[in-house]
């Protein structure tokens, strides 16, 4: 069987949002690189017409979207070509690995073990980088975490890994929930250490509260949810964010200000940001 390889150049950012359009059309190969989408369909699922559908999708994403190269290539062992682009890495206090690795953590190191989706990528984005770096200053014994956007889980296992007493974990998206879940028996964390909830964050009791809210999630949905945040976040809670960029920091930082939260730190890899904010007293 012979599939079709496009490569496509795009920004990391939106890997994610194309590679469900994708999965819609029927591609089911993925491998994410720096500002490349690689992507493969089967040469009898390539409808006429399906070029054209993708570029018009490109014309949406802001940048220089484009489909690189075209070309038909024979049937292959599609998870072992993915998984050679995962390879273990250290960040932080943590030793991130696939089941496939066999690097073993050193002594103080915190093992997460994930597995990522073909479709999910791998998980180990700067933004997630960003988070993990700064999860240990802020998670403290005992704490309520709430994790908005959980994809992979990678967040909310390490949270109860530190030392959190529960982490609530919410994902719109099946195969987060699914990956997730797979995630949390590869750590040896139980369901109830976690809760997982399908759906954005009206899926949280409006009663509830928590310690530390993390969102590692696009700057306009995390507008969106900011709210909802100052509502759900106990007095002198911890909010962490990422999936923003340098440029989104003041917009972001106006926005905590007037739902009463103050800057702690605002933490730079490449072009990304995490931001680190406290919810004031009363």
């Amino acid at each position: 069987m012979n599939y079709i390889k496009l490569v496509i150049s795009v920004d990391d950012e939106y890997h994610e949002s194309l590679i469900a359009e994708l999965m819609d059309m029927e591609f089911d190969g993925f491998q994410q690189l720096d500002d490349e989408l690689v992507t493969y369909i089967t040469k009898e699922r390539f409808h006429v017409g399906d070029r054209e559908r993708i570029e018009h999708l490109l014309e949406g994403f802001p940048g220089n979207a484009f489909i690189q190269s075209e070309e038909i290539v024979a049937d292959q062992n599609w998870n072992q070509e993915w998984e050679k682009t995962i390879q273990a890495q250290e960040v932080g206090r943590f030793l991130v690995r696939p089941t496939w690795s066999a690097v073993s953590p050193r002594e103080g190191q915190t093992l997460l073990e994930i597995d990522p989706k073909m479709a999910f990528g791998t998980g180990y984005h700067e933004t997630t980088r960003l988070m993990l770096r700064q999860l240990p200053d802020v998670i403290g014994e005992g704490d309520r975490v709430l994790d908005a956007g959980t994809g992979t889980g990678i967040l909310a296992i390490a949270s109860i890994k530190l030392g959190a007493s529960h982490v609530y974990a919410f994902d719109i998206d099946e195969w987060s929930i699914m990956n997730t879940r797979e995630n949390i028996y590869l750590n040896g964390v139980t369901a109830e250490d976690i809760t997982i909830l399908k759906g954005s964050i009206e899926v949280v009791d409006d009663e509830d509260r928590f310690d530390v809210i993390l969102a590692n999630i696009e700057r306009n949905t995390i507008m969106d949810m900011l709210p909802a945040f100052a509502m759900h976040i106990k007095s002198g809670g911890k909010l962490l964010l990422s999936g923003l960029l340098e440029k989104d920091e003041s917009d972001v930082r106006g926005k905590l200000a007037d739902k009463h939260f103050g800057h702690v730190n605002t933490f730079h890899e490449n072009e990304w940001i995490a931001i680190w904010a406290e919810k004031h007293r009363h």
